[in-house]
């Protein structure tokens, strides 16, 4: 997990939002001049994601710590795993520390459900994707933490595809308008998506010449029709359709969805509602 600008960026208001004009008690109670040892340890199993980012947390507080990282981002952790080791001025690893693990509760967090996910499906040929319900400023980071847990990236934002949603239809006057205005003013030939809630819609989409259908909120009854209409559609034109399925998944029915044969099922709650994973940092030694 690499870090640009924006990355750097939340990082430097991440510690200013927590130390602010200083860091009172460790200025009061630690003195500047003594050196610490520390790890950073797993209180859960989990799925390891922002390791590197918690490093430069530390390195953006302080650049003579050294911190040195025991596993590897997408490594499954054991509980009582330590994970990181910590070297420097003391005072710069207890300032530094609140902040290097949020960024790895969080992380780790949607790593971990999103590989539940994955695992849930797992024998059948259906990828588990991410939406755009992601905190805002941290997108890049929770994009790369789904990646860590075995999950994919759907588009990253308004910029990289085309996705004709309810509201666009509305505005637009109808789905076939839409459509059609989005193939004809396609200029850098993205790949066009069109939500779905309804079988009259999917077939304006088909026959509109869509690449992609997102089937929102269908039931498994509607699934099933939907991907037997989408499949004869493709043999008669020798189109492959992708078929997206999204809304009310979750862990208990995602495998009967994948058992259907979608080729995708997209998640927000794996970014928007992932538990965080309870780390702890311990100074081991001090001098």
């Amino acid at each position: 997990m690499r870090s640009g600008r924006p990355v750097e960026k939340l990082i430097e208001l991440s510690l200013q939002e927590d130390i602010a004009s200083g860091d009172v008690t460790t200025r009061l109670v630690v003195n500047p001049d003594q050196k610490a040892r520390a790890f950073i340890y797993s209180k859960e199993y989990c799925v390891l994601a922002g390791i590197d980012i918690a490093g430069q947390a530390f390195k953006a507080l302080d650049k003579k710590i050294r911190f040195k990282p025991l596993f590897r981002d997408g490594q499954h952790l054991q509980k009582g795993s330590r994970i990181a080791r910590i070297e420097g001025k003391a005072s710069s690893i207890l300032t530094g520390e609140r902040t290097a693990l949020n960024f790895l509760q969080h992380l780790s967090g949607v790593a971990t459900l999103t590989n539940q996910f994955v695992q849930a499906v797992a024998g059948t040929k259906v990828k588990i994707y991410d939406t755009r319900k992601t905190t805002p400023g941290w997108r890049e980071l929770e994009k790369c933490a789904v990646r860590m847990g075995g999950g994919h990236n759907h588009r990253r934002g308004l910029y990289d595809q085309i996705l004709i949603k309810d509201n666009h239809i509305k505005v637009a006057g109808s789905l076939a308008r839409a459509l059609n205005r989005a193939r004809l003013k396609n200029a850098k030939r993205l790949l066009i998506e069109v939500e779905i809630s309804n079988s009259k819609e999917l077939s304006q989409a088909l026959q509109g010449g869509t690449d992609w259908v997102m089937l929102d909120n269908f039931s498994i009854d509607k699934l099933r029709q939907a991907l037997i209409v989408i499949r004869c559609f493709s043999q008669e034109y020798r189109k492959e359709v992708a078929v997206e399925v999204s809304g009310n998944v979750s862990l208990e029915n995602v495998r009967r969805i994948a058992k259907l044969g979608p080729d995708l099922i997209s998640v927000g709650k794996i970014t928007h509602s992932a538990p965080a994973v309870d780390f702890g940092l311990e100074i081991d030694t001090v001098w």
